[in-house]
């Protein structure tokens, strides 16, 4: 039996590696992964995507929190970039304008350098569109590619450094409370800890079941993504980041070839998610509408999911009825864009101190993302 920490955090996707990094600097960490290495599921399958105008209001708020670290990382977390920029454009059709209009009007207080554009200049940036679609965009100038891998083994090579313990192929199997804690018992061994951390992703309820706990009625949703050569080829490391403003769609230039998506949200179990064919058809037909070329290839495909609760908004905090038992669940599709800020604030709640105030005064508070809020009317 290990030694009894302070905290086990179960999942090395990304946000058990973001919190590891920041309470191992100040308490003892666990982290238990279930796979031969973090970050197989949902982590290494992101488009890599940071905008601040993508999700709901915590979400945007979340991210603008995150932007500094990014692109400021803390000395010895990187040895490369964690961004590169890329502009993004959400496009919008004729019979989406008023729909485009509602975000600008949400999102701009927060993103003031947003902007809505018009087809010439959507088509001066990405020439590859249709111009008989395209009727305005919102642009993003500070939208940026992030190096998922890069963020993510930082995080984790960061929390080794402060101490953490992270024990792979480690699925949890059974959880009980001792006199000391929590006792959690996997193919690896039986840990001990006064804290659990569930940070497991997709299997967030799952583990919540084991542990005693109500589930937070989290739905994993398929989000599949491909890679495409097309015909005529052209070079596209300048094109921006393309979202249809409905999310039905999008694309962006990877490797010297096109990542595309048709953004679907099919609910499923927790599983190693794989792509279904007709979500690529549906994908080269929706992204073939708005553009001038034709997709010639794909070279790779994949899926991943993204786990929401109700209102979309991540829950985060301690369970109102199970004493020491942690959340940080339902990132959605979000969670490399906001880790470092929602890390942070978890890292904060789990050692019961205040949310850091540079988070805070964006509007995030512990009832935004406490896990009471989903039964108290205030989702």
């Amino acid at each position: 039996m290990a030694e009894q920490v302070d905290f086990i955090v179960v999942g090395a996707g990304i946000a058990g590696a973001s919190v590891a990094y920041y309470l191992a600097a100040e308490a003892s960490v666990l982290l238990l992964e279930r796979e031969h290495q973090p970050g197989y599921h949902t982590t290494g399958r992101s488009a890599a995507v940071f905008t601040e105008i993508y999700g709901n209001a915590a979400i945007r708020a979340l991210t603008v929190a995150s932007g500094t670290f990014f692109a400021c990382p803390a000395e010895g977390f990187t040895e490369v970039p964690l961004r590169s920029p890329r502009p993004l454009i959400m496009l919008a059709r004729e019979d989406q304008i008023a729909e485009l209009r509602a975000l600008y009007d949400q999102v701009v207080k927060l993103v003031p350098a947003i902007r809505i554009v018009d087809p010439d200049e959507i088509l001066r940036r990405a020439p590859m569109l249709r111009r008989s679609y395209v009727a305005c965009g919102l642009l993003d100038e500070a939208s940026c590619d992030l190096d998922v891998n890069a963020i993510h083994m930082g995080f984790l090579r960061g929390a080794r450094s402060h101490g953490a313990q992270i024990v792979n192929k480690a699925e949890v199997t059974s959880i009980k409370r001792s006199a000391d804690g929590w006792l959690v018992d996997t193919p690896a061994g039986e840990f001990t800890a006064k804290v659990l951390v569930n940070a497991a992703g997709a299997w967030a309820d799952e583990i919540a079941k084991l542990a005693g706990a109500a589930p937070i009625g989290l739905v994993p949703m398929r989000r599949t993504a491909f890679t495409f050569s097309f015909d005529p080829p052209q070079p596209v490391e300048a094109w921006p980041t393309i979202i249809d403003i409905s999310e039905k769609f999008y694309f962006k230039p990877e490797a010297g070839k096109l990542l595309g998506s048709p953004a679907d949200e099919t609910p499923s179990p927790p599983c190693d998610a794989q792509p279904e064919e007709i979500d690529i058809a549906i994908a080269i037909d929706r992204i073939g509408a708005a553009t001038d070329f034709q997709i010639r290839s794909l070279h790779s495909k994949w899926a991943g999911l993204r786990s929401f609760v109700a209102d979309r908004t991540p829950v985060v905090g301690y369970d109102d009825l199970v004493s020491d038992f942690f959340w940080l669940a339902g990132q959605g599709g979000y969670g490399i864009q906001t880790a470092p800020a929602l890390a942070r604030v978890a890292a904060a709640l789990a050692q019961r101190q205040q949310i850091p105030e540079d988070v805070a005064s964006l509007g995030i508070t512990e009832s935004t993302l406490s896990r009471s809020r989903l039964y108290s009317g205030t989702a």
